[in-house]
């Protein structure tokens, strides 16, 4: 247990570390906002969403900023962390959040995923019909629909030497991978695994190219190879778990958000995460 049990609510989703290894998931102990906890697992209010935005999924670029899901007001949030560490306040901290990209077609923006050059992608899920879409979201926040008539999108990922677009559905329980261009382009989709059972939700990447699939209402973690087989199943203490992210000092931390505990789980893995050690690379580390 990293975090209390209830001390987010059962919304609680889209955890990412920033460099210094604080943990960042939406919806600490109330809806509309997002939580901060310190590697020693120290929680705090650390952004109210503004106009009754909720965030889901979270990630970071290259700068630092944090960019959230929005997915009541069909949008991509950026937050100005080198003005959030000036701030003395909250109402300080939130005037740092602004608009990043908004799309009105938008299902609604669920969980994200970047490449080293700040593309974000976004699945979105129409959850009431069970089908969904992928987005690509450019630096200038110019937003692009990549494919529509999916399944329930959800889990999306880059793999580490960038080549591949990793986007799973939950309902149907697939996981599918594209071909991905340095421009953000995807194409020849084609199906890495499908599981018998249970449902999905968010995934990342090691840096040797293992996803890290939450199986939510089975209660474990999935690693699954960039071959499609399932290497191993990390048992979690509760069942709906929703996203991870990678952290620690060494990269080798597996941080779950669980929504039927409303608390984070951790646990350690061989490899370092994908993007844990993208943004030391970018930033000197």
């Amino acid at each position: 247990m990293f975090t209390p049990v209830n001390s987010f609510t059962e919304g609680v989703e889209g955890p990412a570390c920033d460099r210094e290894g604080n943990l960042y998931a939406v919806n600490y102990a109330r809806q509309h906002t997002i939580g901060k906890v310190t590697p020693e697992g120290e929680c705090s209010i650390f952004l109210e969403l503004p106009d009754g935005s909720i965030g889901n999924g979270i990630r970071f670029n290259r700068a630092g900023d944090m960019f959230i899901a929005d997915y009541t007001n069909h949008n991509v949030l950026r937050v100005d962390m080198q003005a959030c560490a000036r701030a003395r306040s909250l109402a300080e901290r939130n005037a740092a959040i602004h608009v990043h990209a908004h799309e009105p077609t938008m299902n609604q923006p669920n969980d994200l995923a970047i490449m080293a050059n700040d593309i974000l992608f976004a699945s979105d899920p129409n959850w009431a019909e069970s089908w969904g879409q992928i987005w690509r979201v450019d630096v200038d926040g110019r937003v692009t629909l990549l494919e529509t008539g999916m399944g329930t999108t959800n889990g999306i990922e880059v793999s580490p030497d960038e080549r591949t677009l990793y986007v799973n559905e939950t309902v149907q329980r697939n996981i599918w991978a594209y071909d991905l261009s340095p421009t953000g382009e995807i194409s020849n989709k084609r199906l890495l695994i499908q599981f018998p059972d249970y449902a999905m939700d968010g995934m990342r990447c090691d840096v040797a190219g293992n996803l890290y699939v939450t199986r939510w209402g089975k209660g474990t973690v999935a690693k699954v190879s960039p071959q499609g087989e399932v290497l191993l199943e990390i048992q979690l203490a509760g069942a709906k778990c929703t996203n991870i992210a990678f952290g620690g000092p060494d990269g080798r931390t597996c941080y779950v958000t669980v929504a039927d505990r409303g608390n984070v789980e951790t646990f350690r893995v061989e490899h370092p995460g994908r993007s844990w050690q993208l943004w030391q690379t970018s930033q000197g580390r």
